[in-house]
Order: structure tokens, then C-alpha cells, then sequence
């Protein structure tokens, strides 16, 4: 199940960075700062959800909790939906392609902008009721599809920035998974206790009880959207070599199915919790980087920066 928004979402990123560059829109992009403060905001906002947990009423975060992410939530499956919509047979003919453009402004400061068409506002309606389900049912099935989608869309708009800010960040979260999961309790309490799509999970009494079992295992979306912007930033790179290969990404995304096979193995050995990143890490950045060593790429693939590629892009153009 968490292979599937990686791959999916790693070739929407292809599409969605070259139609932000083409309209001149802004790419999410993290910078070097950001990878440093990331587990730091991480780790802050962790702890902060586990003290409302612990000491006050987490009955209430739930509530908060689950009302905006109806809201993100449908949101993020209309992105997915609208597509899949515009597949349907004789949709394209029922519905004018007209942009709507809706704006919120003051003077020249514009807040908000959005434009949208008929299949969005389909797209909308159906992603609207599905979130009605999961609020009334909290279904493990809605929960996860929410998380997916969350998933997909993550992956497809969050760029790295470079495979050395990637290297960096994961290496970074690498320990801080290990220390939130075998050091403290925390990790743990807020996955069982927060209930939202902030993970996917899966009745281990599946085979005797099907879609109504209450046996789960979890995964966190941090350890599906993490090494999964780092394997849609090598399919990037990929193709920025213009070759048809995608060698570094099928590298980077069979060694994400190694990593979680490990990390299925030793909970149902030891059947107790672990840190996915403990195993994702090394697999998902080492194998790459081993692959690139021993093609004699390792220089290149380290210094690809898609904001210095763009540059260059931008000034071949100019002469």
C-alpha cells in the first residue's frame, strides 16, 4: 500500500514541476535551512501533541483534529480525483473546459487565488461525501485513503531541492526516528492515541475478519512521504539526463520495498514497534548512491540541484 503514492506520486511530480515552471509558479523547495530545522520542528511539534495527549483531553484534539482534515482531506483527494474524473467517457463533452478564477484581495495584495473547472467542483462533491463517511465512521478503509492521497500530493509538490539536501535530511531523521520510537514512548502514544489520517493502517486479523477487523498495524505518512520525495527527486534526476532508463529511480524505489520488507520482518519478529526510517534510510539513500558509485556517476548524481539546473536552463535561453 505505500508503494503505490511513491510511484504515483513521483511521476506527478514530473508533470507538476514542469507545468509550475511553465506557468512561472514557485516550486515548494527546501532549502538547506529548512532540512537542518526540520527534525527540530518535528520533534517540537511531536512532543507538543503527545503533553495534549497525555495530561489534557485528547478526545478534543480528535475533534479538532478530524474537522480539518475533512477539510485538507477532501482537498487533497479532489487533486487526485479531478483527473481520474476527466477520464470518464463523455465527460469532456457534458462539461464546458471553462476556468473559473475565484481571488481575494485587497488593493494589490492578493491572499488568496485559486482557479478551478467543472471536474474540480465534481471532484470536490465526491471528495466532500467520502469525508462525511470517514467523520461519521472514522473507517481504517477512509483513513487511509485520506492518508494516501495525502501522500501522492506531498510527494508530487515538495521538491528537495537537491540529492544533497535529501542525503542530509534523511540522514537526519534517520536518528530521530530511532530516539522518538526506542527511546521514549512518544512516537508511539500519539500514533495510537491521534486519531487521524497521519497513517495508514492494516487489520493484522485481516483473513478472519476482512474490512472489520481492530487487530492494526501502522505506518506513519512521514515514513511514505520522507523517502518518497527523495525517490521522485531521483526520477527527476533521471530525466534531466534525458535518458529512458529511470535507473536511480527504480534503484531508489526497489530499495523502499527492501527497507519495508525489513521493517515488516523484525516487528513480526519481535512484535514490538520500529522505527521504519531505521531501515528505509540506508536502503533508500545507500543503494542509489552505491549504484552511482559504481557506474562512476556518484559526482553527478550528489551535486544534481534543480534550482542551479533551471538557472542554467534560464540562461541558454537568454543567449
Amino acid at each position: 500500500m505505500a508503494v503505490i503514492p511513491i510511484f504515483w506520486g513521483s511521476f506527478r511530480s514530473i508533470t507538476y514541476h514542469r507545468k509550475s515552471k511553465e506557468s512561472g509558479e514557485a516550486v515548494e523547495t527546501m532549502s538547506t535551512k529548512d532540512v537542518y530545522m526540520f527534525p527540530i520542528m518535528a520533534s517540537s511539534m511531536l512532543l507538543g501533541i503527545y503533553l495534549i495527549v497525555k495530561y489534557l483531553s485528547a478526545e478534543h484534539l480528535n475533534m479538532v483534529v478530524a474537522s480539518y482534515f475533512f477539510i485538507v482531506g477532501s482537498l487533497a483527494l479532489t487533486a487526485i480525483l479531478r483527473p481520474i474524473v476527466g477520464m470518464i467517457p463523455g465527460t469532456s463533452l457534458l462539461l464546458e473546459p471553462e476556468l473559473y478564477h475565484l481571488k481575494f484581495s485587497k488593493g494589490s495584495n492578493v491572499y488568496v487565488e485559486c482557479k478551478f473547472d467543472a471536474l474540480h467542483v465534481i471532484s470536490l462533491a465526491l471528495s466532500s461525501a467520502f469525508g462525511v463517511w470517514y467523520l461519521m465512521k472514522k473507517h481504517w478503509l477512509a483513513n487511509n485513503i485520506f492518508g494516501l492521497a495525502f501522500s501522492v500530493n506531498g510527494i508530487e509538490m515538495i521538491s528537495l531541492g537537491s540529492v544533497k539536501n535529501g542525503c542530509i535530511l534523511l540522514s537526519l531523521l534517520f536518528f530521530y526516528d530511532i530516539f522518538w520510537v526506542f527511546g521514549t514512548e512518544v512516537m508511539v502514544e500519539v500514533a495510537k492515541n491521534l486519531d487521524a489520517p497521519i497513517k495508514v493502517v492494516f487489520p493484522m486479523d485481516f483473513l478472519d475478519k476482512g474490512i472489520f477487523g481492530s487487530n492494526f498495524a501502522m505506518l506513519g505518512l512521514g515514513d511514505i512521504v520522507l523517502p518518497g520525495v527523495f525517490i521522485a527527486l531521483l526520477l527527476r534526476y533521471d530525466v534531466s539526463k534525458g535518458e529512458d532508463s529511470n535507473l536511480y529511480f527504480y534503484t531508489g524505489f526497489a530499495a523502499y520495498i527492501l527497507g519495508m520488507g525489513m521493517t515488516i520482518g523484525v516487528l513480526t519478529i519481535f512484535n514490538a514497534a520500529q522505527p521504519a526510517l531505521l531501515y528505509l534510510v540506508p536502503t533508500c539513500v545507500g543503494i542509489p548512491l552505491l549504484v552511482s558509485l559504481i557506474k562512476g556517476e556518484f559526482s553527478s548524481v550528489i551535486a544534481y540541484d534543480e534550482e542551479v539546473k533551471e538557472e542554467k536552463a534560464d540562461e541558454k535561453k537568454s543567449e
